[in-house]
């Protein structure tokens, strides 16, 4: 006999006591919600994990093997054909690696990024130097009496 079953036969025996109404309140909670209330949660591989299916994958040589192991695993056709371009693009360590927010660079990291693109825009402005000292200061030819030699740039030929 199952629980419910028992403490509704008990609460019958009991008649219409004080415990009668505790054993029956007990049963209408016993009672199974009948509306599902379960989440859908996205599935997340490892990268090992999806090396070894793929590795199992690959091995299967018999028909209907890939397709047996496909249903073993809960998987579709797509997780292979998904997996095996990103295996092929060598993105192997990127299998595993979670989306989202990227790392915080460490303080020696934003250094180097500040003086790259500080670097990148003194290069530009210099060479904007140049071309408006070649412009104003010798016109028709770099190396006129009107320059002084020091603002005169060697031409390399090209």
């Amino acid at each position: 006999m199952s629980q419910r079953k028992k403490l509704q036969v008990i609460s019958s025996e009991l008649g219409t006591t004080g415990v009668a109404e505790a054993v029956r309140a007990a049963v209408a909670e016993m009672k199974p919600d009948p509306e599902v209330r379960a989440v859908a949660k996205r599935r997340q591989f490892s990268a090992a994990y999806k090396l070894a299916v793929l590795e199992e994958a690959d091995r299967a040589s018999e028909p209907g093997a890939v397709g047996a192991l496909l249903r073993r695993e809960g998987l579709y056709s797509s997780h292979l054909a998904v997996w095996r371009r990103e295996r092929d693009a060598g993105a192997l360590e990127a299998l595993g690696r979670r989306r989202g927010r990227k790392a915080k660079m460490s303080a020696e990291q934003k250094r180097i990024a500040v003086l790259g693109a500080r670097n990148a825009r003194l290069g530009h402005e210099l060479a904007q130097a140049h071309t408006i000292i070649d412009v104003h200061c010798c016109p028709k030819q770099p190396s006129s009496e009107g320059c002084p030699p020091e603002l005169t740039r060697v031409s390399d030929g090209s």
